[in-house]
């Protein structure tokens, strides 16, 4: 396995020194990529999006072979009489599954743990973590939202009250003063902003037949399709939410850090995106939560730019599971970031941490035999409630807009 993980990354570098060598070309005889050109570097492209996908199938494969073998060790190596607590919510899950109860709640685990909002890989210590039900639930929701990923400050609450929460709009200043003079006073600004709980909700639907006669992984199955399917639904309102009945998305509320040139579309240069990396003040530049958002199709027009040395900002990652960085820091991806065009913030940089997700409660899950008796389906419901806001609003996250026609 080591042998073809090794193959699989040397073939993602020389696919993006293929992609280098015609921008390169192109660059050399100072011309634009021709269809032909264009249509194989779209290809490249394509390419190390496989490449990458499968190296993440890979790691999330060898990640649940290795949390299985520590649970059968675990089984095998404690008596019975204590396995029962650790256990219990393990087997409400299966009452459940097999319909003997109608619902219940799948609670934050107990106990405070200070942990990144990111997947991880084993080696970073991803092996010391027990994987819950509730935690791969969590992961599937986090791996297909770009702002989940990019680490924001998750708060979990056991219930669903509204908490307000102070926004801050602007800093405190200090000044040189004088011996024996009066000191001149400077207030930070605030704003007061409720975080909320509104509610996001999958039914999924599974026959009779598949529950009962093959040994599905219930959980696991269980665990995809409603982290997904919340994850989506969550995702669209963390980005462009207005706060209207829906959480406050990061680009609506992300100040404007560089503005584009008029009569190119919207689009950017390398030095607007220079320009946008340095608009963010430097403690924010230099949080571990620090990085950039965009859609994919952006990202590919970013993977063109060169600086004035002729560097390109893109580089690859060496390290499979590690995210491609542009100016050194981290990129993540998310469909519903606006497309590059005239006046749309198509790309936000900074620190994501100060992006505040409310998680009111676990998550909810529920049964029916009734629902689709017709035919002879099983229906089950997943909830969760939570809200979204950017709480440092003086400029911890910044966005490039596209200039004027």
């Amino acid at each position: 396995m080591s042998e073809f993980i090794k193959r699989l990354q040397e073939r993602r570098a020389n696919v993006w020194e293929q992609a280098k060598a015609l921008l390169d070309t192109a660059e050399q005889e100072k011309r634009d990529l021709s269809a032909e050109e264009e249509q194989t570097y779209q290809r490249l492209n394509a390419d190390l999006d496989a490449i990458d996908a499968r190296a993440k199938d890979m790691a999330e494969a060898e990640q649940r072979s290795k949390d299985a073998e520590e649970a059968f060790a675990k089984l095998l190596a404690k008596p019975e009489t204590q396995q029962r607590n650790d256990t219990e919510a393990d087997s409400e899950l299966r009452r459940w599954g097999r319909g003997e109860v109608r619902g219940f709640d799948v609670a934050k685990p107990a106990g405070v743990a200070f942990r990144d909002l990111t997947k991880g890989t084993a080696s970073a210590g991803g092996n010391t973590v027990p994987t819950t039900f509730y935690g791969r639930l969590m992961d599937h929701l986090i791996e297909v939202s770009g702002i989940m990923m990019a680490g924001p400050t998750v708060i979990s609450t056991a219930s669903g009250e509204t908490i307000e929460m102070p926004v801050t709009t602007a800093h405190s200043t200090a000044a040189l003063t004088a011996e024996a003079a009066s000191i001149s006073e400077s207030d930070p600004a605030f704003a007061k902003r409720s975080l909320g709980a509104y509610k996001y909700a999958v039914l999924l639907q599974a026959a009779s037949e598949l529950l009962s006669d093959t040994g599905v992984d219930l959980e696991g199955y269980l665990a995809m399709q409603a982290g997904r399917a919340l994850g989506n639904a969550f995702g669209v309102h963390a980005i462009t939410g207005d706060g209207s009945s829906k959480p406050t998305g990061v680009m609506v509320t992300a100040t404007t850090g560089k503005t584009g040139a008029t009569g190119v579309a919207g689009a950017f240069t390398a030095d607007d995106l220079i320009d946008l990396y340095y608009s963010v003040i430097a403690p924010y530049r230099n949080s571990t939560s620090c990085g950039w958002l965009m859609r994919d199709a952006t990202m590919a027009a970013a993977r063109k730019l060169k600086d004035q040395q002729g560097q390109y900002l893109w580089q690859p990652s060496i390290q499979l599971g590690v995210p491609d960085t542009l100016l050194s820091k981290p990129v993540h991806t998310d469909p519903n970031v606006a497309a590059v065009g005239l006046g749309a913030k198509s790309v936000a940089f900074g620190d994501f941490s100060a992006y505040h997700v409310r998680m009111a409660g676990g998550v909810r899950f529920e049964r029916s035999d009734d629902y689709a008796f017709n035919a002879d389906l099983v229906t089950y419901r997943a909830i969760i409630r939570a809200d979204g806001l950017l709480v440092d609003q003086t400029g911890a996250v910044k966005a490039f807009a596209g200039g004027a026609s």
